[in-house]
């Protein structure tokens, strides 16, 4: 049988399994006898370019058949730090689960900042190594380089984050309808994103200190990004016209 090598990210773990994408997605979420309900989300690693940061020798001794015949479900390499230590270019397609275990490939894309949108606001919430909900005034590729570059106090060695739907809030935060955005407070959203338009030296405010663990897959904008500095890899999500036609099993699932 295979090996597989995971990145979870909910939480943080280096993971080889000999189950394949959706299969492994299904396990993380359900369990091996489905009374288990969490969403989950989790890179594919390239075996090959990390081969010489894990002990090759105790990943081929304990990621191995049961003796009934059936695959190996999780080994866990490493539990600590994981993000920082494995090169963005082994980072495969990116997998997110459902609560019930539906799978949705999606694949790298190139990114192109130029076409990055100007002069609006943006919303991230970061899921490694920290977690905050985050407003912005900076496009993802700058928030990612602000972030990891030591330009400031706080820095991250990498950093992964997703961005999700401000609709009319991006351009008119006070006045902007809020009408399909089912965040919590509102309210309290529209205040931090005014104290950006109004702040020229402040580039970021935080919204929310503390992530529930489960992402709103209808609110995803753009898509998910991780990185340091310049070096920085997209996953674009699809819009939910074309999820539907993509994969109607997770559009409705969500």
């Amino acid at each position: 049988m295979s090996k597989y090598i995971y990145l979870t990210c909910t939480p943080e773990a280096l993971v080889a399994s000999m189950l394949p994408p959706e299969g492994f997605g299904m396990y993380l979420s359900t369990g091996t006898k489905k009374r288990n309900k969490s969403q989950t989300i989790f890179f594919e690693v390239d075996l090959n370019k990390i081969e010489h940061l894990i002990d090759n020798e105790s990943l081929n001794k304990r990621c191995v058949a049961k003796e009934d015949g059936s695959p190996k479900s999780s080994v866990y390499l490493s539990v600590y730090r994981v993000l920082e230590t494995i090169p963005v270019e082994a980072l495969k397609s990116l997998y997110l689960t459902t609560d019930h275990g539906i799978a949705l490939e999606l694949k790298r894309a190139p990114y192109d900042k130029d076409k990055e949108v100007k002069n609006a606001l943006h919303l991230y919430q970061e899921l490694n190594p920290v977690t905050p909900l985050v407003a912005s005034e900076l496009p993802p590729s700058v928030f990612l380089k602000r972030l990891t570059d030591n330009s400031i106090p706080i820095v991250l060695p990498k950093l992964f984050f997703v961005e999700l739907k401000l609709g009319e809030l991006a351009t008119n935060p006070l006045y902007g309808s809020a009408e399909h955005l089912p965040y919590q407070n509102i309210g309290h959203l529209r205040d931090c994103l005014e104290i950006l338009r109004g702040e020229y030296e402040k580039h970021m405010k935080t919204v929310q200190r503390i992530f529930s663990g489960e992402l709103l897959y209808r609110t995803i904008a753009s898509g998910f990004y991780v990185g340091a500095k310049d070096e920085i890899a997209f996953y674009p999500y699809p819009s939910m016209a074309e999820l539907e036609n993509i994969n109607y099993e997770f559009f409705r699932a969500i």
